[in-house]
């Protein structure tokens, strides 16, 4: 099949597998609300519940807290696997299977008698996780609207930039009223009553099709050319860098404001901004991004990620600029994780890619909590945002080789 004809076949058979399912709008708004409590109920659970879990159970902060980055990693490692599946059966049963499983862990840290368990718990949620989260979204929607994903993939993101601001209060709550363990069983529930029931309804049935490429461990996506390879491996060194400066961030951004004299108020009111800008920004893509090819989405973000950082050198004025800068970047940044993979490599093997895609980007998320401790204790407040300015240098070097790319016929 020529290059012209494939995408066509792509569009034609997701636009067929979705003949009588729900609504475009059904779909989007199933999975964001999905979203915003997967989030919210792993990635988003220790920043509340940690503190609490340490004073109950006297176990150590830092496994409590880096139980998060053992999850991480087994969701990088699993998600190849995820991609496979969602090419081959789609991403309901996918996400269906991420919501049981993420309710089965939660409901194992709930019941948790010891910290060994509590772990295991978390490897649990690891591969729901995996199953679940952005990149899993993505995937299911590049496989059910074809090229024209882009637009969706945005509205997702529009509604997981509240994840946070959803789920901490309402962690607060149910810690201040049940306790961390009944918080954590009331996720599980969440996750059974809820998030189930979305993926069910919401989402369209598909058919099944053989797999894109064979699913051994060490199977490549099909829409990767050897010569093409270096494409694939522009986009996952931007992104991994991406992800180790955006984790870095989101763990120590008060650490770091506090370490250069700002009052513990005011770093939370700066840290406050980078929701709220994250969300400004993605509204303005899906605005107009839609005028340009993807990849000038990563460029802006990474050059506004890389000129907000630098502002925390500067004073609370400056600060203030560089957060809601590195916001907005980083909430451009989510989108183009999953709009550039689409636009350079198309729709065949979409999921698969992914899968590959977000496999460097959670191992780096796992490691990166226990890289920004040790670049705080070597090179303190000041060098460590130098170096995390030097990464995002880095992204935005990545991002630009990318471009031309944008403007040649995708890689078959």
């Amino acid at each position: 099949m020529s290059q012209a004809a494939a995408p066509a076949a792509a569009s034609g058979h997701a636009k067929a597998e979705q003949a009588g399912g729900p609504p475009h709008l059904v779909v989007v708004s199933a999975l964001g609300f999905a979203q915003i409590l997967a989030w919210g109920s792993t990635y988003y659970l220790p920043a509340v519940l940690a503190a609490p879990i340490v004073v109950d159970t006297g176990w150590p902060m830092g496994w409590v807290v880096g139980a998060l980055s053992v999850g991480l990693l087994i969701s990088g490692l699993v998600s190849p696997r995820v991609g496979h599946l969602i090419d081959h059966h789609g991403g309901r049963p996918v996400l269906v299977a991420s919501a049981l499983l993420l309710a089965a862990g939660l409901l194992v840290l709930g019941l948790a008698p010891s910290l060994q368990v509590f772990v295991a718990g978390w490897l649990v949620l690891g591969v729901g996780m995996g199953a679940g989260l952005y990149d899993p979204a993505f995937s299911t929607l590049g496989r059910l609207y074809g090229e024209k994903a882009r637009s969706a993939i945005t509205h997702v993101t529009l509604f997981g930039g509240f994840a946070s601001t959803v789920c901490w209060p309402v962690s607060a709550f149910l810690v201040e009223q049940i306790g961390w363990r009944g918080a954590c069983l009331a996720y599980a529930g969440i996750h059974l009553v809820v998030v189930l029931p979305l993926y069910v309804f919401g989402l369209p049935s598909e058919v099944s099709r053989p797999p894109a490429s064979p699913v051994s461990g060490t199977a490549r996506p099909r829409s990767i050319r050897p010569e093409h390879r270096i494409v694939f491996a522009l986009l996952a060194a931007g992104l991994a860098l991406a992800s180790v400066v955006m984790t870095v961030v989101a763990v120590h951004i008060l650490t770091l404001l506090q370490a250069r004299g700002v009052a513990l108020a005011a770093a939370v009111g700066f840290g406050a901004l980078i929701g709220p800008s994250q969300v400004g920004a993605r509204i303005l893509e899906a605005a107009f991004g839609r005028r340009h090819h993807p990849v000038w989405s990563m460029v802006i973000a990474s050059i506004a990620v890389a000129a907000g950082l630098g502002m925390l050198l500067g004073g609370s004025s400056v600060i203030a600029v560089g957060i809601i800068l590195y916001g907005a970047g980083n909430g451009i940044r989510s989108i183009a994780r999953g709009t550039v993979p689409l636009a350079l490599f198309g729709t065949e093997g979409y999921a698969i890619l992914m899968g590959w895609l977000s496999l460097p980007i959670l191992v780096t998320q796992a490691i990166s909590p226990s890289l920004g401790a040790v670049l705080m204790e070597h090179f303190g407040p000041d060098g460590t945002i130098a170096v995390l300015c030097g990464l995002s240098m880095l992204n935005i070097f990545a991002a630009v080789a990318l471009l031309p790319y944008a403007r040649r016929p995708r890689p078959a």
